[in-house]
């Protein structure tokens, strides 16, 4: 019933509006806890900046001729900018996939892997991808089925 109730996008239903002042009051809280404490706002500022600026380097990186938007257009700078990011996440799922299968050959050959060893990985790598260069595409060669499997992480001591 509460789902249905909520599912009618209806802004004088009371229920609405409940939810609508708790989510208010849980805001007000967060912010009032953000400005009173410097920490969180350089913790939360130091993880903000950093992904957002590495993704915005591999977005830049992944653009063949750079962050430049070559046309005045609307349309053909939203599909510039939209075509960049479908490449860019589409390296960046080769990546995590790539990772995840050299963690976990790491961990049945015995290592440890841990979750602050995770930390360090990155999906925006680009060592490996040859930019300019030769490709040969052969479309009738199937790649192997994507099957992520959970990491089982050891806790550090």
């Amino acid at each position: 019933m509460l789902l249905r109730k909520l599912g009618t996008h209806n802004r004088k239903s009371l229920l609405y509006q409940a939810f609508r002042e708790l989510g208010r009051v849980e805001r007000t809280l967060f912010l009032l806890k953000y400005m009173s404490s410097a920490e969180i706002r350089q913790n939360i500022n130091a993880q903000t900046t950093t992904k957002v600026e590495s993704f915005n380097e591999f977005l830049d990186w992944i653009s063949f001729g750079g962050p430049v938007v070559k046309s005045g257009d609307p349309v053909e700078q939203e599909k510039q900018l939209k075509y960049a990011t479908l490449v860019a996440n589409t390296v960046m799922l080769s990546n995590v996939a790539n990772l995840t299968s050299v963690l976990t050959a790491m961990i049945e050959d015995g290592h440890v892997v841990t979750l602050e060893l995770v930390g360090h990985l990155s999906p925006y790598s680009r060592e490996h991808i040859r930019r300019f260069g030769r490709f040969v595409l052969d479309m009738d060669q199937i790649p192997a089925p994507l099957n992520p499997a959970p990491i089982p992480f050891k806790t550090a001591l």
